[in-house]
């Protein structure tokens, strides 16, 4: 199957020289500094314009071979339509969304497709709030899209400017979470082994580490965009870390992806604990600190339940999607929140998934509860999840829906993101990508031979029903 180009609250995402083209990009980089002109008039008073004050849009990218293709490409839409533009260059994604915030900016783009393979890349479009575009705001965008464009007079267009300063400004944030004991985390002197897997973190995370006391064991630490291996930060790739923690008996090792939004975790005994318990062990820590409830997505463990009761808390569910769930915890001024893949999500720092924050805050945890990575996960309730994947086929994904609930009218349905079926001790939700063109399923239940049966039962029906539709 052709893979085109994938349009969502994700982003505009696609495979390099395919679907994703110089050409596009410099299209959707040029309306979207319209775009910012337009949100900036609105906010101002009537009698005012912005013909006297130039839109700022921050730029920066993570270390794919295409993203300095693709910067020139965006660097040239944003002046050609009046628009300052703020070259970050290489820069973690977190990094790019708290800049945006911290310097007044107007609105930002990273240039990165997060976890998928090196040959795709993508444009990701961020608010004056330092968050990506809520739904509501990306259908705003494309709607502007249906305009023609009104470029700059010569007289009028944008400069570039280069600001490498915000990794420090980023790491100085993440060192003034306030719950974080910093003090109690240096004198402990971790051993951390770091895979940043060629990607942008190599930049900013062993910075943070250090500054925290540990000593840090650095692998694939070079920005060079070629990944080491799938850049994807599940257990199955991360056989490089788990060696290099046992090896040099480190306390913990952490890998990110190459725009580092997401984090996993290598236990002291050199195992993948999953990239589920990356949030449940940061609201472990943040829910004994602090007053508030917690937002995740529909996918996410039954854990992180079990974690709010413990403490009294509430867990809200929303779509899958980093601003889905930032937006819902702005809602409700929560304590924490992130997604099931790594994603976590401190409003101390901004209101983005953030590894590097992440890091911090689990290394509090073991700072605090003085026991080993190993042993705070076997205190946490045991779940086992199954994922598949099924390609998208030229169906209506909304009509398989209608006919996979067929299969379960005997469970609790919940339809705020696909179809989410859910049972006393398990649940299984399908649903259609936003980064890639597959329908996902995911499966959890109190045993992995459940889930394997659950998940296998439930990607049959899947292609029975896109089956029916195609006919």
């Amino acid at each position: 199957m052709a893979q085109g180009l994938m349009i969502s609250v994700s982003g505009i995402r696609g495979v390099f020289g395919t679907s994703l083209t110089p050409e596009n990009v410099l299209k959707y980089a040029t309306y979207f500094g319209i775009y910012c002109q337009m949100k900036q008039s609105e906010k101002l008073p009537k009698d005012l314009s912005t013909e006297n004050r130039k839109i700022q849009v921050v730029i920066g990218r993570d270390s794919r071979l295409t993203g300095r293709t693709l910067c020139y490409a965006v660097r040239s839409a944003l002046i050609s339509v009046g628009c300052n533009v703020i070259d970050l260059g290489v820069v973690a994604t977190p990094t790019l969304l708290f800049s945006t915030k911290e310097l007044h900016a107007d609105g930002g783009i990273c240039i990165t497709a997060s976890h998928n393979p090196a040959q795709w890349n993508a444009l990701k479009l961020c608010s004056d709030r330092g968050m990506f575009l809520f739904p509501e705001e990306v259908q705003q965008f494309h709607q502007i899209m249906e305009n023609k464009i009104v470029y700059a007079d010569w007289d009028k267009q944008g400069q570039v400017i280069t600001n490498y300063d915000m990794i420090q400004s980023h790491i100085d944030k993440i060192l003034s979470i306030p719950y974080v004991n910093n003090e109690k985390i240096y004198k402990k002197k971790f051993k951390v082994v770091i895979d940043s897997v060629n990607g942008a973190g190599g930049l900013i995370s062993p910075y943070l580490l250090k500054k925290l006391g540990c000593e840090v064991i650095n692998i694939n630490e070079q920005p060079t965009g070629i990944f080491a291996h799938n850049p994807e930060p599940l257990g199955k790739n991360l056989q490089q870390l788990q060696e290099a923690v046992l090896s040099n008996k480190a306390d913990i090792g952490f890998a990110t992806d190459p725009d580092v939004d997401r984090l996993s975790i290598i236990s002291n005994k050199g195992e993948a604990i999953g990239e589920e318990l990356s949030l449940v062990l940061a609201a472990k820590y943040v829910l004994s600190r602090k007053q508030g409830d917690i937002v995740t997505n529909c996918s996410t463990t039954m854990a992180i339940e079990d974690i709010a009761d413990f403490y009294r808390r509430s867990v809200y569910r929303t779509k899958v999607g980093e601003i889905n769930v930032g937006k819902k915890m702005l809602e409700m001024n929560a304590a924490v929140g992130g997604e099931g893949n790594g994603g976590i999500i401190c409003p101390e720092v901004n209101y983005t998934r953030d590894a590097c924050a992440g890091m911090a805050i689990i290394l509090g945890l073991l700072a605090e509860e003085d026991l080993s990575i190993s042993q705070i996960v076997d205190q946490i309730p045991k779940y086992f999840i199954t994922k598949d994947k099924v390609e998208l086929q030229n169906v209506d994904f909304n009509k398989v829906v209608q006919q996979l609930q067929e299969f379960y009218f005997n469970q609790t349905i919940d339809k705020t993101d696909g179809l989410k079926i859910i049972d006393d001790n398990y649940w299984i939700h399908i649903r259609k990508s936003g980064t890639e063109p597959i329908i996902r399923i995911y499966v959890e239940s109190d045993s992995q031979d459940k889930s394997n049966s659950l998940c296998l039962e439930a990607k049959t029906r899947l292609i029975l029903s896109m089956q029916k539709k195609l006919k």
